[in-house]
């Protein structure tokens, strides 16, 4: 998959490399990492036993957080439009309103996904970690902004290559939170490792959402174990490929 989109080269190998068991960036870069779909859907089954609730509570946290987001900028955005009675002001209200969620939404869902890495090496967990991500609120956002552009680049290149970067990125946001990298060295990191693993990275989350599917089918009760498995299975992929800081474990 390499040669259907290459990006320009970045220095990433100067990182300081992650001291942990498993995989290192180095490592990750060239390769050099142990990946098997059946190995990390087992494991990430297994490690979901006790530790459940903790994801469902930091789900809760997540959904009161943004409804509260939500109702704030409600109110201060009705509030402006009574003001300047412009209807034109309307979509740029509404423009304002999305970029406030997200700014609110994506280092949650990094909290989220730190539990997830915590929990693949049986370090211990807390709802709380939901809110250990907001320092890096705009790394996280100018991450998401050069992804959904050349994602979106990619696709109008023939599809294929929009396709090859939603999933070669997909590391680059976690690269940023874990690593404390950069959100263009994040990206570049996530590329060059997951390229290597692509049809295997594509395979396991293809087999997830399959999963996350079914288990929504009776009324939702299968989502209280798929949705924390999935954090996990993300987790033990980014432990496998990159490693974990200790500064991580410590949180």
């Amino acid at each position: 998959m390499s040669n259907v989109y290459q990006t320009p080269e970045s220095s990433l190998l100067n990182t300081k490399l992650s001291s942990g068991d498993y995989g290192s960036l180095e490592k990750a870069i060239t390769g050099d990492y142990e990946f098997s779909i059946g190995s990390v859907l087992s494991e990430a089954w297994e490690k979901t036993y006790g530790v459940k609730w903790q994801f469902q509570l930091a789900f809760l946290y997540y959904f009161l957080t943004i409804l509260a987001v939500v109702i704030v900028l409600g109110i201060a955005i009705a509030g402006l439009m009574a003001l300047s009675q412009d209807p034109a002001m309307e979509g740029l209200m509404q423009v304002i309103s999305q970029l406030g969620i997200n700014l609110v939404m994506m280092p949650i869902i990094m909290g989220i996904t730190i539990m997830g890495i915590k929990r693949s090496v049986s370090s211990p967990i807390s709802a709380g970690l939901v809110f250990s991500c907001f320092s890096k609120t705009l790394p996280l956002f100018a991450t998401l902004v050069l992804m959904y552009i050349l994602i979106f680049i990619g696709f109008i290149l023939l599809i294929v290559p929009g396709i090859y970067l939603m999933i070669a990125y997909f590391m680059a946001m976690p690269l940023v939170v874990e690593k404390n990298m950069g959100p263009w060295q994040a990206m570049e990191t996530s590329r060059k490792a997951i390229t290597h693993r692509w049809f295997s990275i594509f395979g396991i989350f293809f087999i997830m959402g399959i999963i996350l599917v079914i288990s929504a089918i009776p009324l939702g009760i299968g989502l209280i174990w798929s949705i924390p498995m999935l954090y996990i299975i993300i987790g033990i992929t980014y432990r496998n490929m990159f490693g974990i800081e200790a500064e991580t474990l410590a949180q």
